[in-house]
């Protein structure tokens, strides 16, 4: 009985640096606007035009497509973009709308992106897939 005792203590002493280790934070995805009918979803290897604005948690914009009136267009899963878009935006229609929520690990980490983002900042994205183009598979 003793020897239980001794072993459940042991336990409880080791348990709360597990749970930290454990404790990360996930990439959070939300759909802001659903689309009927998706003829096609992102997958890795498309090249995608978005238009987005990125926020700090406090609400601070650090930057945005839209102003410029330019989509952003880049590869999904190919690495151009921060880990949190490569991940949050596969299986997207285009026209539909989501909600990044990116923790630090997913994004710029402990460095940062100075001047506007500070190390390890959470990031907020709104965005806009506005279209797909597929590569032929060879």
């Amino acid at each position: 009985m003793r020897v239980l005792m001794l072993l459940a203590v042991a336990l409880i002493s080791v348990l709360p640096a597990a749970v930290s280790g454990a404790d990360k934070k996930k990439l959070q995805i939300g759909i802001k606007k659903r689309v009927d009918n998706c003829q096609m979803k992102s997958r890795k290897g498309d090249v995608l035009n978005m238009h987005y604005t990125g926020k700090l948690e406090d609400g601070t914009e650090f930057d945005s497509s839209i102003p410029r009136d330019s989509p952003f267009t880049f590869t999904l899963g190919t690495g151009q973009v921060i880990k949190g878009w490569d991940q949050g935006l596969l299986g997207m229609c285009e026209g539909e709308k989501r909600k990044l929520v990116i923790p630090s690990e997913l994004g710029y980490g402990d460095r940062g992106a100075p001047p506007k983002i500070p190390g390890g900042a959470t990031l907020i994205f709104e965005v806009e897939l506005l279209s797909i183009e597929r590569r032929s598979d060879l």
